[in-house]
């Protein structure tokens, strides 16, 4: 599951890059615009930290330990 999450990291990374391209030249790419890259940014972002909390199997759970 790691790996999903390290793709989806790069994913939000890449989308994020394109949002900031979208915004800075001031019209759409292939007609999405800034703000739909900025949504897929987070909602790929927010996946792969989901991922990774299941992936943790319970660690946080005990802190005593």
């Amino acid at each position: 599951m790691g790996n999903v999450a390290k793709g989806l990291v790069f994913l939000a990374a890449l989308t994020f890059i394109l949002g900031i391209l979208a915004g800075v030249t001031g019209g759409a790419i292939r007609g999405f615009p800034a703000e739909s890259f900025s949504r897929a940014c987070d909602n790929f972002a927010l996946l792969a930290i989901a991922l990774m909390l299941m992936g943790s199997k319970g660690q946080a759970a005990t802190p005593g330990d």
